[in-house]
Formats: structure tokens, sequence, C-alpha cells
């Protein structure tokens, strides 16, 4: 039987813990493969360890969306716009500033 690279990356971490990288490959892939509650735990696990540039909150807030998590959704958003404004990815903040408009607003 093949190896998924869910446990490719799960071997990985084994191995190597502190690998932010493998961290958010593992997240990656469970986005990819639909298992959101696994998702948001490698994210935030992720997030702990991390200082990262906006991209891993927004895949956080659509993994929350995804499991009808809508304020810790809203929430991911607004750390990424921080997060992404920190780093100088306007674009990045501007979009999630879009969605949280569009699809937060009442």
């Amino acid at each position: 039987m093949a190896t998924s690279r869910i446990d490719t990356f799960v071997q990985m971490l084994q191995s190597d813990p502190d690998n932010v990288l493998v961290r958010f490959g593992l997240a990656n892939e469970y986005l990819k493969e639909e298992r959101y509650e696994e998702a948001i735990d490698a994210l935030n696990n992720y997030l702990g360890r991390a200082d990262d540039e906006g991209a891993a909150f927004g895949m956080l807030a659509r993994a929350y969306e995804k499991v009808g998590m809508r304020d810790e959704a809203r929430e991911s958003f607004l750390r990424g716009i921080e997060a992404a404004e920190k780093h100088h990815h306007p674009s990045m903040a501007q979009e999630y500033r879009e969605t949280l408009s569009a699809e937060y607003e009442d």
C-alpha cells in the first residue's frame, strides 16, 4: 500500500517536531483531504510556533467555516489581516477585509 502524503508529513514531524514548514504542509494536506478538524488542529499548532505572514490564518478561517465555526473564522481573518500587514502583504490583507465585509457583516 502506498504511503499517503499525510503519512509522510506525520513521519517527518516525528523525526523533526520543530519543523514549522512540515507542520504547515501537513495542515495543507488535511485541507486537501477535507479533514477540516485535523486541519484546524494542525494550523493552530503551526501558528503557535511560526511567525506566519497571513496565509495560514486564511486557511484556518476557511477550515473553521467548513465546520460551522463562524466566530473563529472571523477572528482568524482578523489575525490574518494583522499578520499580512506586519509582513507587507497588502493585497492579502485587502482580500481578507473584503471577505469579512462580504461574508461576515450582518
